[in-house]
């Protein structure tokens, strides 16, 4: 599996405080089957120019240096939307060597025009990678439909399958209509996973969709190549619900 969203890297935004809190958590990755991570630490667009690279490289470095055998770490920026307009085609704000850029729309809210600043982006040459679209304020299917239309991949956040509010039953819609292209554990130094979203989904009988959205999609965008459709999820009953709760609390 690929995770294409976390924050693991340690003492620069909301994650992981240090490197001997991040190792731990890598180290459950690989166990889970996790082969590459790329690190995405928060960045507003308007301080893209003067994105601490240097910084961070030396971070991933000491970082990469003590991650288990088998799983390699990417960079990469989580880059919130704040101004329309700004220029993301430096290479230094994509994720690992590709033109796909992981991006938010600022404060959590679907802003004005989010369709048009997605298109302007795409024909800038980059990819825009729409990190968890279910979780924005005012997000419908249509918006969802509306963004792939114009150039985004959807990135869903594996734990919003696990809970009982609007914007985690938007989640599992979203995987019902086959608007998901990829998903990632966003891990912040917790307990997230993007095993136990690839565990449940299979046991819903949809192990290609799985395989897709955890492994082949997230790879092909490393590749700089498109995603592959995903075939729509099924939904799942309230027994199949308390199954994933289980496998997130680590109850068989």
């Amino acid at each position: 599996m690929i995770d294409l969203h976390t924050h693991l890297l340690p003492g620069v935004d909301d994650g992981a405080e240090s490197i001997d809190e991040a190792v731990p958590v890598l180290e459950r990755f690989a166990a889970e089957g996790v082969t590459v991570v790329v690190c995405t630490p928060h960045l507003d667009a308007s301080m893209a120019h003067a994105a601490p690279v240097a910084e961070h490289s030396a971070l991933h470095a000491a970082l990469a240096a003590r991650a288990p055998a088998g799983l390699t770490l990417r960079t990469g920026w989580e880059i919130q939307l704040d101004l329309p307009g700004v220029d993301l085609t430096s290479p230094s704000l994509h994720l690992g060597d590709s033109t796909a850029v992981l991006v938010e729309f600022h404060n959590m809210t679907v802003p004005p025009n989010s369709a048009k600043e997605i298109f302007r982006l795409r024909m800038s040459g980059v990819v825009p990678v729409l990190a968890h679209p279910e979780r924005y304020r005012g997000a419908t299917l249509d918006l969802v439909e509306e963004w792939r239309g114009a150039g985004a991949v959807m990135q869903l956040d594996a734990w919003m399958l696990f809970g009982r509010a609007p914007m985690c039953k938007l989640a599992r819609r979203l995987l019902q209509e086959g608007l998901i292209d990829c998903i990632a554990s966003d891990n912040h130094a917790d307990a997230r996973s993007l095993a136990v979203a690839r565990q449940w989904i299979e046991e819903l009988g949809a192990a290609e969709p799985a395989r897709l959205l955890t492994e082949t999609n997230p790879a092909r965008l490393l590749a700089n190549q498109g995603p592959l459709p995903v075939d729509p999820v099924p939904e799942a009953n309230e027994g199949m619900l308390a199954r994933l709760r289980d496998l997130i609390t680590g109850r068989s």
